[in-house]
């Protein structure tokens, strides 16, 4: 007798910098969500699927929780809670310098989920014994009593095929959501820009990369190339300024980074233009937000 498919949603939710998004990457085994160190890299939900003709899993990558300060990131938060309501199975990400009582208020609403929560301690190679780990893992227990706990290091790849293996397991029965082959729920053009934006926040300083948001107005793709146009939206004119850099050479660089990520994430040639627009306030002006696929 052949056993079911097994499908679900698995959301991975916690503080930002916790390693949510490396994590996520590991799970899914493609570069999926863009990682840098610096907070609120990921500011929309992003998903990743993992086939198998066993199982499909529906893996959500959610935006760090912050108290928000302004709408950009109230969309953003609307988008972690909302990952609390329709998951098969959820994935609280933690790690060991974080202070528990951070965000107590969100962990109180993890605490009452009726369904699985897998509370993951993540950097444990930043340990220096196994007293430490006793220690934090004891707190957590306290906190969220009815979570199953994986301490991991996602860098490390340590003890990260035990939780995979744990998420197949407490999966529901049932038919795919997705078709089998599909990697994710967003279009190319979406990663496009999450690779341009990884490339401005490890490039910059400062409140530019938070002001900074990237609209990809072409993309024209043949069987070897693709051409793209984008545009990279700022704030003020003094960020455009920082932005382009002197005679254009911050921009090139960006240019030129992103560029050979794209080649490696579509395995064909990229030609990449790039533009810089202001648009006054964007984060705060809800047509804008609308129009950058914040706001439904």
């Amino acid at each position: 007798m052949s056993t079911p498919h097994k499908s679900g949603f698995v959301n991975i939710v916690g503080n930002p910098n916790v390693g949510k998004s490396t994590l996520m990457n590991d799970l899914v085994g493609e570069r999926i969500s863009i990682i840098t160190s610096k907070a609120q890299t990921t500011r929309h939900r992003i998903m990743g699927i993992v086939n198998t003709p066993e199982y499909q899993i529906v893996f959500s990558d959610t935006p760090g929780v912050l108290s928000p300060k302004y709408k950009l990131q109230e969309s953003m938060l609307a988008f972690s809670e909302e990952a609390l309501t329709d998951a098969d199975v959820l994935v609280y990400v933690t790690d060991v310098v974080e202070d528990p009582s951070k965000n107590a208020e969100y962990l109180a609403k993890v605490a009452q989920e009726k369904v699985p929560v897998l509370l993951v301690i993540n950097k444990i190679d930043l340990l220096k014994n196994n007293d430490e780990l006793d220690a934090i893992v004891a707190r957590w227990r306290e906190m969220l009593p009815n979570a199953e706990i994986f301490p991991i290091s996602a860098k490390e790849h340590f003890n990260v095929a035990n939780l995979m293996a744990r998420i197949v397991e407490l999966l529901p029965e049932g038919e795919p959501y997705f078709g089998k082959d599909a990697l994710t729920d967003k279009p190319a053009r979406f990663f496009v820009t999450e690779i341009i934006r990884e490339k401005i926040l490890l490039n910059y300083e400062k409140e530019v990369p938070y002001s900074t948001e990237v609209i990809v107005e072409k993309f024209d793709e043949s069987e070897d190339s693709i051409h793209i146009m984008a545009v990279i939206y700022v704030e003020r004119d003094s960020q455009k300024g920082i932005l382009i850099g002197k005679g254009g050479s911050m921009l090139k660089r960006v240019g030129t980074e992103a560029r050979k990520d794209i080649e490696k994430f579509f395995d064909k040639r990229v030609y990449l233009e790039l533009f810089v627009k202001v648009e006054p306030n964007w984060r705060n002006r809800e047509n804008k937000l609308r129009q950058f696929g914040y706001i439904e």
